[in-house]
């Protein structure tokens, strides 16, 4: 994590609703039947959360959360912190209370865990190929339906920064807003027109023709959708720094560096929430 980043921090209260749906789910309408029937309710434990493969943590306290739901005076120490590298080996947190409660709790917070450690070191992945270039790394709102707060969490975790959290943060035109429209510059008029003076208005295009258009009523800042190298750099010569440029489309580890250099100032990856695999963590009694 860059020393001149604030540690990422998301309330409890933000949290809790979606650790008492997921344990909801997995409750269902009677409960564990698997530990009510073999661990006498007077039955404690004592476990460790331990990570198996080196990536970068994110979403310790879905565990905590998820353990306190079902057993409130239960023991819970972290020993790592959200956004820091993990090794195989290393132990996370530990816990003690309740057996029935801590394993009833355990893959709701196996779960989230595994998921936003995952989203968090991909997109450390891309924030370490981009270092030194300026370039921002964001994510986009191709989230999983109900985890978007959480996964867009774990993206400030790996380094990266937040697009969008929904459709009423900003204005963003799109291809088929301006479809709808007629073309760019009715597009942008109007939607200069309806803007407040805080919403920020983003444009996507997928020609240096529409970006040359779109200079005319310029917006705040212009996604370059799926451009090559070539024009890219085109585009930032064009633009001279009178608006943001967003690259999208076609990046990957292989080839975000390369776009990083041609001088855009933001890079949106879809992939940091929609293809991230879960990091390997384990719970283990002893």
């Amino acid at each position: 994590m860059p020393e001149s980043r604030l540690r990422p921090h998301l309330p409890d209260l933000l949290v809790e609703p979606m650790i008492r749906l997921t344990l909801t789910e997995d409750l269902g309408h009677a409960g564990d039947l698997t530990s009510q029937a073999c661990i006498p309710e007077t039955a404690r434990l004592r476990v460790a959360w331990t990570a198996r493969r080196p990536g970068v943590l994110s979403g310790l306290a879905c565990a905590r959360l998820a353990l306190h739901a079902l057993a409130p005076d239960a023991g819970f120490e972290a020993l790592a912190q959200d956004g820091e590298a993990v090794a195989p080996g290393q132990v996370l947190a530990w816990a003690e209370g309740s057996a029935r409660a801590i394993l009833s709790s355990e893959r709701t917070g196996l779960n989230l865990m595994g998921r936003l450690s995952g989203v968090a070191t991909l997109t450390r992945a891309y924030v370490d190929a981009v270092e030194g270039t300026g370039v921002r790394i964001t994510d986009t709102r191709k989230t999983t339906p109900g985890l978007r707060r959480l996964e867009k969490y774990a993206v400030r975790c790996g380094g990266g920064v937040n697009h969008r959290f929904g459709l009423d943060d900003a204005i963003l035109i799109k291809d088929n807003h301006v479809a709808a429209c007629g073309g760019v510059s009715p597009a942008l008029e109007r939607a200069r027109a309806a803007a407040g003076h805080l919403v920020k208005v983003e444009l996507e295009v997928d020609s240096l023709d529409q970006l040359a258009e779109a200079l005319l009523f310029p917006p705040d800042v212009i996604m370059l959708d799926n451009f090559s190298l070539d024009d890219l750099r085109m585009a930032v010569a064009m633009t001279a720094g009178r608006v943001t440029l967003e690259a999208s489309g076609g990046v990957d580890l292989n080839t975000v560096r390369e776009i990083a250099e041609t001088g855009v100032q933001v890079i949106s990856i879809g992939a940091l929430t929609h293809s991230a695999p879960a990091l390997d963590i384990g719970l283990d009694a002893g």
